[in-house]
């Protein structure tokens, strides 16, 4: 199977609120996609259909080539499932609590692989598995849909802002986990705001805005439509201008623009007919892709805004307390 999750035009509605309006999504099998969008873009109400946890408006929705609402069974006997604020069990243990998740997951816990497996996950994530849930902070409750969902293969993952909580080592080993299961050949799809994550570790990107992707490809595809900056020393004097160059300017000893990223290599015979010194080429970040998307809809406090793509929509969810 080459694709393992596909939307076509997929709508959800909560009355005037249009939380999803026409979702193409396409996640291909082998792959750690990145699902980017800031709260309320619709990432969560994306996933909770293809959980099987709510059913689509209008629209086409597959998972493991099945229906995410119909087949719901035989669909999560295939993947695994972290959400961004887990809840756990206050009188079991985390130990008992991951045992308790891989055995929903069809799991032999009494077998001497998943235990070896088990007993590394919990050292690499540093987690107590005796204390009882009632004990464990946000972070901790999240290593434990961690452990449980990296314990027992699955054939897709599906990652709701996993992370949350965590604090930056175990960023780390999350990351190391995600490559881990990509290379035995599980696709993973990763709902996150968190730019540098996606951007160490996602194969592919899709961006969300107003419930509808906008971009979508390799980060290689898409830096094409950011520009890259480039500064060197100069002694004095401005540089020479060069044709493709925007942004010319001199500060505190080095010439600095930037240029169109598919351009760059045009520009390189000119500099080095001015010999510059001290030459840095810095690739654009996905950071800027995001911001093309989402920087004129943020406020002072730097929180998007309501898009004119949807007038009340995401003011209504608010007042309502429903979440996309």
């Amino acid at each position: 199977m080459d694709t393992v999750v596909r939307t076509r035009d997929l709508h959800k509605h909560y009355g005037a609120v249009h939380a999803l309006d026409g979702l193409d999504l396409t996640v291909d099998a082998g792959q750690i996609h990145g699902f980017l969008g800031p709260n309320g873009a619709g990432k969560s109400t994306a996933i909770r259909i293809l959980l099987g946890l709510a059913r689509a408006t209008a629209g086409e929705a597959s998972v493991l080539g099945m229906h995410p609402w119909n087949d719901a069974v035989a669909v999560h006997a295939r993947l695994a499932s972290v959400p961004g604020d887990v809840s756990v069990w206050p009188n079991l243990s985390g130990g008992e609590a991951i045992d308790v998740l891989a055995r929903l997951r069809g799991a032999d816990t009494s077998s001497t692989g998943y235990r070896e497996e088990r007993a590394r996950l919990l050292d690499a994530f540093g987690f107590d598995p005796r204390k009882k849930g009632r004990a464990y902070s946000k972070g901790n409750r999240q290593k434990v849909a961690l452990i449980a969902a990296f314990a027992v293969p699955a054939d897709l993952y599906v990652l709701d802002e996993p992370t949350s909580g965590l604090d930056p080592l175990m960023e780390v080993v999350f990351q190391r986990e995600l490559r881990r299961v990509r290379d035995a050949g599980a696709t993973v799809l990763l709902s996150s705001h968190i730019l540098s994550e996606v951007e160490q570790v996602c194969d592919r990107v899709s961006i969300i805005r107003a419930g509808r992707i906008v971009e979508s490809g390799t980060l290689a595809d898409l830096r094409h439509l950011t520009r890259t900056e480039v500064s060197f020393a100069v002694n004095g004097e401005a540089p020479a201008a060069l044709p493709g160059v925007h942004d010319l300017e001199v500060v505190d000893g080095r010439a600095r623009f930037s240029v169109d990223s598919d351009q760059v290599a045009g520009i390189l015979p000119g500099l080095a007919a001015q010999n510059v010194q001290g030459l840095r080429v810095a690739p654009p970040s996905l950071e800027e892709l995001f911001l093309r998307h989402y920087g004129d809809d943020t406020g002072e406090s730097g929180e998007p805004v309501v898009s004119a793509g949807a007038p009340s929509s995401r003011r209504e969810a608010r007042r309502t307390g429903r979440r996309s």
